[in-house]
């Protein structure tokens, strides 16, 4: 992976990272989520302004792309209601590598070397490592696994669909931009038959974080559809990943959360998978 992608997606990770920190602080988290998805609105109508338009054969997959968000999106909301998410959302984001790989791999037929298969298992193990930092019933839950792995498949699915969307859009910042303004219509259409105000809500209560969890959460996910286009779907989509780990030393330096030998653990290792992606040949 070119050192000046491998930098991007970093960013895009540490944005990643921060969006869901901003998420985090909010009691209700269906109006903190709510706020972040309409809130890439306005960025995505600015960008419009900016980039060329996607070729018209990229509509399937911004149809697909958008749908498969919104799924992702609608059953995250319902996982706050079922399990702890500090286990179940790392095991997810560290299974959806792994799936991405294979269907990559054995399906579209894209090559991978060795080092680089052996750096995505290295960065998928760091991160499901990180369901072990608080023992809960999580950890012996069944429904809390099914939810893991079913927000992995929403993750994987739709990274590949996006990532070779881009690629026949010749614009993959304006092939995002439809998709994601698509998102926010389907998502605001569904979460509206159950509170009817949500819209409101967002643009009187949560503006602020709207506007700021929608810039961090568009331009992140932007700059990974052009690292798609530069780059194997599941190299970034690993590397992506390592937001986890962002996540977690933000809860640790600025919440002042205990940092513990698990957490150490998990932030070294994917550390070292990313580092042998740049090293790969």
């Amino acid at each position: 992976m070119p050192l000046t992608v491998m930098l991007v997606v970093l960013l895009a990770a540490l944005l990643h990272a921060s969006w869901n920190f901003l998420v985090k602080q909010n009691s209700n988290k269906n109006f903190s989520m709510s706020a972040v998805v309409l809130g890439h609105t306005p960025f995505a109508f600015i960008a419009l302004l900016f980039v060329p338009m996607p070729e018209i054969s990229s509509l399937p997959y911004i149809i697909a792309g958008a749908l498969l968000h919104t799924g992702y999106q609608l059953f995250l909301l319902n996982s706050y209601k079922i399990g702890d998410l500090s286990q179940v959302y790392p095991l997810a984001r560290g299974v959806a590598p792994l799936l991405v790989a294979l269907i990559t791999v054995f399906i579209l037929k894209e090559s991978l070397s060795y080092l680089e298969i052996t750096a995505i298992i290295i960065i998928c193990t760091g991160i499901i490592s990180l369901v072990l930092v608080r023992r809960s019933d999580g950890l012996r839950n069944y429904k809390a696994a099914f939810l893991a792995i079913v927000t992995g498949c929403f993750i994987a699915s739709y990274s590949i669909v996006d990532g070779l969307g881009a690629r026949v859009s010749q614009s993959p910042v304006g092939f995002y931009s439809f998709l994601t303004i698509l998102n926010a219509v389907i998502f605001t259409l569904i979460v509206s038959y159950k509170q009817p105000n949500i819209l409101k809500q967002v643009i009187t209560k949560n503006s602020k974080l709207a506007l700021s969890g929608g810039l961090f959460s568009f331009t992140a996910y932007s700059l990974v559809i052009w690292a798609f286009t530069m780059a194997p779907i599941p190299l970034v989509t690993a590397l992506r990943e390592t937001s986890i780990v962002f996540a977690l030393l933000l809860g640790v330096f600025v919440l002042k959360e205990r940092l513990d030998l698990v957490k150490l653990f998990a932030s070294i290792t994917t550390l070292i998978g990313a580092g042998l992606l740049k090293i790969n040949k």
